[in-house]
């Protein structure tokens, strides 16, 4: 089973935690949020994830890389403008060839 982590969200009801810093990526108990959803993907035998990205995308990637220092491998894709929940698992569909769940990554 694979993961769809959505973390393309811009977090404006966040600020100014999320003034420039993409809402996975704030700290929940000295983590990125982003961190905790994937070591629970991984607790749970789901290591194949595919994250969604467009606001502040970048950063995302670099903190996380390839997945491998989490246990996870992560393929991103990255949408041009918001696409909604419905919209980045369309988006994400060549990657999605078996069974899945769609989290949030600031959830």
């Amino acid at each position: 089973m694979k993961a769809v982590v959505m973390a393309g969200g811009e977090g404006s009801r966040l600020r100014p935690l999320t003034s420039g810093v993409p809402k996975p990526l704030v700290p929940v108990v000295g983590k990125p949020v982003m961190e905790h959803i994937l070591r629970l993907l991984r607790k749970h035998g789901i290591t194949d994830v595919v994250v969604t990205l467009q606001y502040l995308g970048s950063a995302i990637r670099d903190y996380f890389g390839d997945g491998s220092d989490f246990g996870v491998d992560i393929t991103y894709v990255v949408e041009d403008a918001p696409l909604g929940t419905a919209g980045s698992v369309k988006n994400a569909q060549e990657y999605l060839t078996e069974p899945f769940i769609v989290i949030s990554g600031d959830a």
